[in-house]
């Protein structure tokens, strides 16, 4: 009789193997968390400046000050994330003198490699505008603080 009940537990009510641990329920990764791991993958690109447009990065450096606000790892990404697959936009600030096209190879190849280790989701496209080059000269654009 322990034969057969510890055969029906271990194979199920219907004589069948149970799924593996790994397969029993479902994963759903957020948009946000994609876009963490690829603006993050994106700035350690040697000749990324910044990421987002000049507006996005002014508002940016606001809205990091609010509590509550868009974490700035994900500024200048857009994610759009399915079951196993996601796609991905990138605005980025490059640093004068660097060729562009290199530049963009290497941010996609780095996000791509991180975002598909990290979630396990496979990235099918990664677009990148290049929304502004950072010259040597320029100051930085972060607002003056109201108080001090």
């Amino acid at each position: 009789m322990s034969d057969i009940t510890s055969q029906t537990s271990q194979t199920g009510a219907q004589g069948k193997q149970p799924a593996a641990p790994a397969d029993r329920g479902r994963t759903a990764i957020a948009d946000g968390v994609v876009e963490k791991i690829a603006g993050l993958a994106a700035r350690d690109v040697l000749g990324v400046h910044a990421m987002g447009s000049g507006f996005s990065r002014t508002f940016g450096a606001v809205r990091d000050r609010v509590p509550g606000g868009r974490s700035a790892a994900t500024r200048g990404v857009k994610a759009e994330v399915g079951e196993v697959q996601t796609a991905l936009d990138l605005e980025i600030v490059v640093d004068y003198g660097v060729a562009i096209a290199e530049v963009a190879r290497a941010v996609r190849e780095n996000v791509i490699a991180a975002v598909e280790r990290m979630t396990g989701l496979q990235v099918v496209e990664v677009n990148i505008a290049v929304t502004d080059v950072k010259l040597p000269d320029e100051e930085e654009e972060e607002p003056e603080p109201r108080i001090q």
